[in-house]
């Protein structure tokens, strides 16, 4: 089994390296004659060292809006912003080959699923090296060299042998280890890890998480971390952003947030959690109801009201804004 230590020590953060302001994400539809508001008015910064934990149901525009800082949603989205920097670059104003320096060697991501995101018909050799060889100037060889010291890196074990293997020939945490090796292999600036554990056994994706974290301590990198399970972020993250119908509803440090969270729906999210609620034996573990509304189909008001426990008469009509990290006019009290 890989053993990591992880240093309690927080990683020494520096300037902004991402800046976000009044992100807002269209998608034009053959059904709808006005474009669907999928993401709205998101703002947040990343500092350079920082992980930043980002928690929500699906549907909530996590995946979304990493898709767009990655510049690849598609012809049919449409991108506004006040403000969308990283490393003083605008990345709404860069041309296709800007980005091509940009995508895959200053900002990398984890995709959810390897065995999609890696080409069944190509071996890992070629991915890694082509990777490499896009990015950085060196020879194959060297390459070749440079992805067998990642795949030992990332706990892969007769590295230079899993080099000549096919992406179905490997285990599913094996096969995230090497997305993981893929996306640090240029050294990036910013990794988005979006569910870098998705389908992997509870041993696995434990490991999957503290290897991300010593890399982000080792190479002062930054971390956008996508997840569904505040457990997680709790342990790994600096800051926590809570996202629900393509809005930021609570932002704070993790420690902060997880002790008091204000917003109903984060604490929805932590009371789901099993043993985070004393209930007596063989009862119904705590639960949000209902589920998050379509993109087309968003409530009045605040778009949590329809689900809400304290939502009241003022939550139904007015727009919520997001005020000291919080989008809600009826918190939760401390306790």
């Amino acid at each position: 089994m890989l053993s990591i230590h992880v240093s309690k020590s927080r990683t020494k953060m520096n300037d902004t390296l991402l800046n976000v302001e009044n992100l807002n994400i269209f998608f034009k539809s053959d059904k709808n004659p006005e474009p669907i508001h999928a993401v709205r008015d998101l703002s947040f910064s990343l500092k350079q060292g920082e992980m930043l934990g980002v928690v929500g149901e699906s549907g909530s525009g996590k995946s979304i809006t990493n898709l767009a800082l990655m510049g690849i949603l598609g012809d049919s989205a449409i991108i506004k912003a006040q403000e969308c920097t990283f490393n003083n670059k605008n990345l709404l104003n860069l041309s296709e080959k800007e980005w091509q320096k940009v995508r895959g060697g200053e900002i990398s991501m984890i995709f959810q699923d390897p065995m999609t995101a890696l080409n069944p018909f190509l071996t890992v050799e070629f991915q890694l090296v082509e990777t490499i060889l896009a990015h950085i100037d060196c020879s194959k060889k060297e390459a070749r060299e440079r992805a067998i010291d990642l795949l030992s890196q990332v706990g892969i074990t007769s590295p230079a042998d899993r080099l000549k293997a096919y992406p179905f020939e490997l285990s599913g945490g094996m096969a995230q280890r090497v997305m993981i090796a893929m996306a640090i292999s240029t050294s990036p600036k910013l990794l988005i890890a979006d569910e870098p554990t998705t389908a992997l056994d509870v041993t696995i994706q434990k490991q999957i998480l503290m290897l991300i974290k010593s890399l982000q301590i080792k190479n002062n990198m930054s971390v956008i971390l996508v997840t569904h399970d505040l457990g997680v972020v709790s342990e790994f993250s600096e800051r926590v952003q809570v996202m629900y119908a393509g809005e930021i509803v609570e932002t704070a440090e993790t420690k902060k947030l997880i002790t008091y969270p204000h917003h109903p729906y984060t604490y929805g999210l932590l009371s789901s959690r099993p043993g985070a609620i004393e209930t007596k034996p063989k009862s119904e573990l705590p639960s949000i109801p209902g589920i998050v509304p379509a993109f087309h189909h968003r409530p009045a008001g605040c778009q949590f009201n329809p689900r809400c426990t304290n939502a009241q008469n003022d939550c139904l009509n007015q727009t919520i804004i997001i005020e000291n990290g919080l989008r809600c006019l009826h918190p939760m009290a401390e306790k």
